[in-house]
């Protein structure tokens, strides 16, 4: 069984989707998925960014706050199964991303419903930090989430949509973990021209 570790933000379309795959390729391949928590607040803090994604980010730490208390009290596995709900709820969902919606995901997942108070608090924010720089520590600072590393080799991405399914999934997996293992492999891309699909 080979671990691999995913770094994501549960408000990040593209993130979701790549969870979504990687619990695909669970299915396939014999790897186990060990989820860790980044924000794209704190990516982009120091950026350039306009006015409509400075609003997003603002809001979007919220929930990552949460997993990072649930990670913090309770252990990193239960992010596991609270990312699928919040994921399901955000994104194929389309819920608001509140109070409501998150107690009810952390419910669903088996965790206490009190864990929300953490939406509004700066109280694991280093325990954030912390989790967030260990993944951009792996791959630098010009990426975004998710960040995938497997066997000492990291990658931003895969930024793909639909999901792929069953050996499709398996097979994407093994593309990338040869270009990961790839001494000197830093880029492959293509301009996007469709909306994330989360079917």
């Amino acid at each position: 069984m080979t671990s691999v570790d995913f770094w994501f933000d549960p408000a990040c379309p593209w993130a979701w989707i790549a969870s979504r795959w990687i619990k695909e390729v669970e299915q396939v391949r014999p790897v186990q998925p060990r989820f860790h928590v980044m924000s794209l607040a704190i990516l982009n803090e120091d950026k350039d960014v306009s006015d409509g994604y400075r609003a997003f980010l603002s809001s979007a730490i919220q929930p990552v706050r949460v997993c990072a208390a649930a990670a913090q009290e309770h252990g990193e596995e239960v992010l596991d199964a609270l990312y699928t709900e919040l994921g399901t709820r955000f994104h194929n969902d389309h819920r608001e991303r509140d109070a409501d919606t998150i107690e009810e995901a952390l419910l669903a997942a088996g965790l206490p419903g009190s864990l929300v108070e953490a939406m509004q608090s700066t109280e694991y924010d280093d325990v954030l930090a912390k989790s967030h720089r260990a993944g951009m520590d792996l791959v630098g600072t010009d990426v975004g989430t998710p960040v995938i590393a497997v066997e000492g080799a990291a990658l931003f991405g895969p930024v793909v949509t639909p999901i792929p399914r069953g050996e499709a999934a398996g097979r994407l997996w093994d593309g990338f973990r040869l270009v990961a293992g790839t001494e000197g492999f830093f880029e492959l891309k293509r301009t996007r021209t469709v909306s994330p699909s989360f079917d």
